[in-house]
């Protein structure tokens, strides 16, 4: 997406909703280009790593085709695609969550190339006390931090209507965010 593209709104995207209805599939991709970014991101706010959010929003586009006729409102097609990726990311990780044997394929004699001990304990440590600061914020708070963490440019439009918020407050409300959260950090660094 280019730098100075708006993203589209929801009578854009219930209009072009219509228009891949009628088999137009120029519509259907254009809708695939603005929200597949904000999909990827409630997927991976699922706790799913990159990969793996990658294939349930792949699936949630193609519960979509499935659908095209079931949603009956176009303008709530955000919320519907929001939903679904939820669903689908739920349902897959419960499905990781299964116990599977591993195979003696799985063990290589492939040198370590992860970061040594010393490493992972400082950025273990570090990123632990970061998510617990984030945790002790209001829920609207980890929301929008967490879009701010996942997507290099999030757009205004979309975040607000994925998390109800007006488009003129989220900038604001995320300084308040980032502020409550430095602040936090800070109190627990002049704890030590």
């Amino acid at each position: 997406m280019s730098p100075g593209h708006r993203r589209l709104d929801d009578e854009q995207l219930g209009a072009l909703l219509e228009k891949t209805r009628s088999g137009d599939r120029s519509s259907l991709d254009a809708v695939v280009r603005d929200l597949t970014p904000l999909l990827w991101h409630v997927a991976r706010s699922q706790g799913l790593d990159s990969e793996t959010s990658a294939d349930v929003v792949q699936t949630t586009w193609l519960k979509l085709l499935r659908a095209l006729d079931a949603i009956r409102a176009p303008g709530a097609l955000v919320s519907w695609l929001v939903t679904t990726t939820k669903r689908e990311a739920w349902r897959v990780a419960k499905a990781q969550r299964v116990e599977r044997p591993v195979g003696d394929d799985a063990f290589f004699d492939e040198p370590d190339v992860a970061p040594g001990p010393e490493e992972r304990v400082v950025a273990s440590t570090r990123d632990r006390e970061l998510w617990e600061a984030v945790e002790r914020l209001p829920q609207r708070c980890r929301q929008l931090l967490r879009i701010v963490a996942y997507l290099h440019r999030p757009d205004y439009g979309v975040v607000s209507a994925a998390l109800g918020m007006p488009r003129g407050s989220i900038g604001p409300q995320r300084g308040r965010c980032l502020d409550r959260l430095r602040a936090l950090l800070s109190t627990k660094e002049r704890d030590r």
